[in-house]
């Protein structure tokens, strides 16, 4: 903590001079932090956080941690910034890492600097590859906010940045809130995959280049599929020769309990996007995963992609230390057994006691809590309501991720199970409040 510098003064140059993302302005009033460690962020005044938001879903190996720290450090003092056009030791072994996480029949990386840009690539691979211009993607999707990828995402902030030609949506499952009439998962599963090769068919599958599909979706609701429909989304590609795209930029490298997200469900895509995780974001990096078949096609074919920072020296030391110390210290199988055994179990108990929720749902350390004004009907709680609650785990040392009716419940992957029951204690108490005061 920088005792000389005070909360007040940077909120004030923070208001003065920084434009944020996805907010009006005026009505800002941002949490300042100073410093962290671990799962914990503190403010200049000490004042001090327990991060379940893992910032944007990123920080999976939590802050600060010391051996990515000092990767940087090491690279800088050896090479800071090099061409992409160059060969970079560092550059290879990140990329020999990911691969080795990768399905079978992957062989090459193409680097980004996040995972917008990374979805930005795999979908003009997928046209330049098939030579097919339409992308489909679901309504309950985010893929980013640069040109393709916010009008490959489903959710309504793309509607004002509707640019990018030939997106067209569907609708993926979603049993609480089906669009299927479905009663069971099998069902919703069937329904979702009929619905998915019906717009195939209405749009031409010798016009569709690609199906991009995050593999769990994360802002969307942490929507786990049913079990069958990612091979089913796999035989409908197969059949109509379009590419498969799966972006892990939220769900991969630990977050699910495993290295990837797809791990759990046993198929594995043409393509695969990834960002955050991979280095907990300590410097901006994110990425493509080739399949050979893909690969092999731009050994003869030209790649009209690019950018000025893919594969930057300072990234790719932080992605050889992330995921070096991932495995050396256990974490991903530290995020599949507290999820099982601490924070799931822990989440359901909440439900059933208190009557703002109306469903859990969730996989390793990635989990939503649905709130509901009224569990017969389903009617989501206001969206006002929920950010008055998020004000209210931030009031009580809780840092937590809203998205509408929500909250993801995402800590890093190293959180212990004590951190658990001293997050779940929070939200019992905040959630008790407000069920009490507007459940129906």
């Amino acid at each position: 903590m920088n005792t000389s510098v005070s909360n007040e003064y940077v909120r004030s140059l923070d208001r003065q001079h920084v434009f944020h993302s996805w907010s009006t302005q005026g009505a800002l009033d941002p949490l300042v932090i100073a410093g962290g460690e671990g799962c914990r962020l503190w403010d200049h005044d000490g004042r001090q956080y327990l991060d379940f938001s893992s910032q944007l879903v990123n920080t999976n190996i939590g802050h600060q941690h010391p051996k990515v720290i000092a990767a940087i450090k090491a690279q800088a003092d050896s090479l800071c910034t090099v061409a992409p056009a160059t060969a970079n030791l560092m550059r290879g072994e990140a990329a020999k890492r990911i691969l080795a996480r990768a399905p079978q029949g992957f062989g090459k990386v193409f680097f980004t600097n996040a995972g917008a840009d990374a979805n930005e690539n795999a979908m003009r691979m997928a046209r330049v590859f098939t030579g097919r211009d339409k992308i489909l993607s679901a309504y309950r999707s985010y893929h980013g906010s640069t040109g393709a990828a916010i009008v490959a995402t489903g959710d309504p902030r793309r509607v004002p940045n509707e640019y990018a030609r030939g997106h067209v949506h569907f609708f993926n499952p979603y049993l609480y809130r089906t669009e299927f009439d479905a009663c069971d998962e099998a069902e919703e599963c069937a329904r979702a995959l009929r619905h998915l090769r019906r717009v195939i068919e209405c749009e031409g599958p010798a016009a569709i280049a690609a199906i991009i599909l995050e593999t769990i979706p994360g802002t969307a609701g942490v929507l786990v599929p049913p079990e069958g429909y990612l091979q089913g989304v796999r035989a409908l590609c197969d059949e109509f020769g379009i590419v498969l795209i799966f972006d892990e930029v939220m769900a991969g490298f630990g977050r699910t309990g495993q290295w990837l997200a797809l791990d759990n469900f046993g198929v594995a895509p043409d393509l695969i996007t990834f960002a955050k995780g991979v280095n907990s974001g300590y410097v901006p990096a994110g990425g493509v995963m080739i399949s050979r078949p893909i690969a092999e096609y731009f050994d003869s074919h030209f790649f009209p992609g690019g950018l000025t920072y893919s594969g930057h020296p300072l990234a790719m030391a932080s992605i050889v230390a992330t995921l070096d110390a991932m495995s050396e210290e256990g974490m991903v199988d530290n995020a599949r057994e507290v999820g099982r055994s601490a924070l799931g179990p822990g989440l359901a108990a909440l439900a059933q006691k208190h009557a703002l929720i109306g469903e859990v749902r969730g996989i390793g350390l990635f989990w939503a809590v649905e709130f509901v004004s009224d569990r017969r009907t389903k009617a989501p709680l206001a969206s006002p309501l929920v950010a008055q609650m998020k004000a209210a785990f931030q009031a009580r040392g809780l840092l937590t991720f809203t998205v509408d009716n929500r909250l993801h419940v995402v800590p890093p992957c190293i959180v212990s199970a004590a951190e658990v029951e001293e997050a779940l204690a929070i939200m019992d108490e905040v959630i008790g409040d407000f069920s009490r005061r507007f459940a129906q």
